[in-house]
C-alpha cells in the first residue's frame, strides 16, 4: 500500500496550492484521510481529515476558510486546496490514511502515510 502526495513547490504569499494523494494497493473506500504538516523545528500539525463516505470534514483553526479537503473515490485520491498561503505555511504536506471511518487528528489512528510534499510560501 502506498500513498503518493503531490503539488507541493514554491509560491509567493496569497498564492494557492493544490496537493493531491494517490493511494494505490487498496482502496479507503471506509477509512477516513487526513493531511498534516511539519515545519521546521515544529511538531506535526494535523490541519483536517475527511470521511471517506459523506465526505464529513474537519479543519484546524489555522487553516480554516483557507484550506479545503475534498476526495474522489473513484480516483482512490484526496486533495488538499490550499488558497491564500502565508510564509507560516510553509512545511512538508503529508497524507494519511486512517484505520478508521471516522477521522481524528490523532496520530495513532492512521496507519499508512504518504512521503510528504513541501510547500514554501514566500513573502
Amino acid at each position: 500500500v502506498q500513498l503518493q502526495a503531490s503539488g507541493g513547490g514554491l509560491v509567493r504569499a496569497g498564492g494557492s496550492l493544490r496537493l493531491s494523494c494517490v493511494a494505490s494497493g487498496r482502496t479507503f473506500s471506509n477509512n477516513a484521510m487526513g493531511w498534516f504538516r511539519q515545519a521546521p523545528g515544529k511538531e506535526r500539525e494535523c490541519l483536517g481529515h475527511i470521511r471517506w463516505r459523506g465526505g464529513i470534514t474537519y479543519y484546524a483553526d489555522s487553516v480554516k476558510g483557507r484550506f479545503t479537503i475534498s476526495r474522489d473515490n473513484a480516483k482512490n485520491a484526496v486533495y488538499l486546496q490550499m488558497t491564500n498561503l502565508k510564509p507560516e505555511d510553509t512545511a512538508v504536506y503529508y497524507c494519511a490514511a486512517s484505520r478508521y471511518s471516522i477521522g481524528s487528528c490523532d496520530y495513532s489512528h492512521y496507519n499508512y502515510w504518504g512521503q510528504g510534499t513541501q510547500v514554501t510560501v514566500s513573502s
